[in-house]
Parts: C-alpha cells; sequence; structure tokens
C-alpha cells in the first residue's frame, strides 16, 4: 500500500526568526543521511479547513476574494485557519461556511487531506464535503478588510473541472477539491468518503 509515513531527522540547532499574527518562521538545522547538516527555513502555520459545498444540483459555492502575495483575485471555496489550538476541524468548517456563505449543510465528509507546500511551509489542509445546503440560521456574519469585497456563486462542477484544467482557476483548495470530489463520483461515490470526524494526525483534535 502507498501510504506516507511520519518521519523526523534529528535538529541541531533551531530559531525563529519572524512571528507574526497568525503564522511565523522557523528556522532549524537538520542533519542530513550523509551526516551533514543543512539548513531548513518554513513558514509555521497553524493549519486550515476548506469546504466543498456541493448543492442538490451539481453546483459549488464559491467566494472570490483578493490575494495580495499572488496580486489576484481568486475564485475560492470556503476555507479558513484553525484559530484554537486543539480545535475540532468539523467545528471550523462549520464556522467558516457560515461566516463566509451563510450557509449550513446537513451532511458533511471529510474530501481530502493535504499538505499544500511541503517544501516551506508545515501547513496542513482537511478539505471537507458539505452536501444538504440551506441558508444559515440568524443574522449575516459582519465581514471586515479582504472578506468585505468578497463575491460568491454557485458554478457547475464540470465548469470547474474545465477552469481547472485549462488554467484559469488556480486556489490550492479549490483545484484539489474540485479534482478529488469528481474522482471520488468516478470511483466508489461520494458515499464511500470518510467520516466527518474521522481522525486527522497532522492536526490532532477532540471531540
Amino acid at each position: 500500500m502507498l501510504q506516507d509515513t511520519p518521519q523526523e531527522w534529528r535538529i541541531t540547532a533551531t530559531s525563529t526568526p519572524f512571528t507574526g499574527k497568525k503564522t511565523g518562521v522557523r528556522s532549524d538545522e537538520v542533519v542530513m543521511p550523509d551526516g551533514g547538516t543543512a539548513v531548513r527555513d518554513y513558514q509555521v502555520h497553524p493549519g486550515s479547513v476548506a469546504i466543498l459545498a456541493l448543492d442538490g444540483e451539481g453546483r459549488v459555492l464559491l467566494i472570490k476574494q483578493y490575494r495580495h502575495p499572488v496580486r489576484h483575485k481568486l475564485w475560492e471555496i470556503p476555507a479558513g485557519l484553525l484559530d484554537i489550538p486543539g480545535e475540532n476541524p468539523l467545528h471550523a468548517a462549520q464556522r467558516e461556511l457560515y461566516e463566509e456563505a451563510h450557509v449550513k449543510a446537513g451532511d458533511w465528509r471529510v474530501l481530502v487531506d493535504v499538505y499544500p507546500s511541503p517544501g516551506g511551509s508545515d501547513e496542513a489542509i482537511r478539505i471537507f464535503l458539505a452536501r444538504d445546503l440551506s441558508e444559515a440560521d440568524g443574522a449575516r456574519f459582519e465581514v471586515a478588510e479582504e472578506e468585505a469585497d468578497m463575491e460568491t456563486s454557485r458554478v457547475p462542477l464540470t465548469d470547474l473541472v474545465h477552469g481547472v484544467l485549462t488554467g484559469d482557476l488556480h486556489n490550492n483548495a479549490l483545484v484539489t477539491g474540485v479534482l478529488a470530489v469528481t474522482a471520488a463520483l468516478a470511483g466508489d461515490g461520494l458515499e464511500a468518503l470518510r467520516p466527518a470526524e474521522a481522525p486527522w494526525p497532522a492536526r490532532p483534535f477532540t471531540a
């Protein structure tokens, strides 16, 4: 069976040259297999959740948001940080879907777990599949900063696959989620996906 395996090479020195509001940068001196050492600089990240929300008409709920590092407004699926250490990722995903789209879902499953940039960050993302969508209860969440300019749309899954493969859509979670749910539909089906609270070794959580 193909399976990624945990392993940790010995660290002889470490420092944190930068700590930001949500993430930081760590510099580790790591012992290499040949006995030498090399310095590895990487972003320290709390982890993220993302939600591929699929409605009964086969459309995916999207948001469009400005991303300053790449100087683009990107079509994305709802997503957010794991702000609380040990937070249940399902609870975080439900919160993000409410805050960014004012939507709730009756059926949740784990779609895929990924390390989006393992050569330069320890970020881990759990992408959920959410179905049985309806408008959330109560008042809309009051957005600010970049989120105040967000657009929302529902787009057929087939159109998104086309946009991914033609190079028109670039957001990591959107690309991964769209291709993963398409593969699931063509394979064992969505009911075969992992339950919403399946273990996540990359970010262990409490119930």
